[in-house]
């Protein structure tokens, strides 16, 4: 496998990933509510790690497409 088809594969199973996060959110969201507090204060849950696991993962899809572009951020 070549380093632009892992760094694609990578990418996928990240987006993979955010997708399953963002629907166990809503689905939290519909179940409970999220208030503010809940969101950015949160030390249990789904909610405890979820702003910082998702935002490093939108990080390195971003910065994995641009590797297989050739770019620079």
């Amino acid at each position: 496998m070549s380093d632009i088809e892992a760094l694609k594969n990578e990418k996928q199973q990240l987006i993979e990933k955010m997708l399953d996060m963002q629907k166990q959110f809503i689905a939290l969201e519909h179940e409970q509510g999220i208030t503010g507090k809940d969101y950015w204060a949160s030390s249990d849950g789904l909610l405890a790690t979820y702003r910082h696991e998702y935002a490093e993962m939108a990080t390195r899809v971003v910065d994995i497409a641009h590797k297989i572009v050739g770019s620079e951020r």
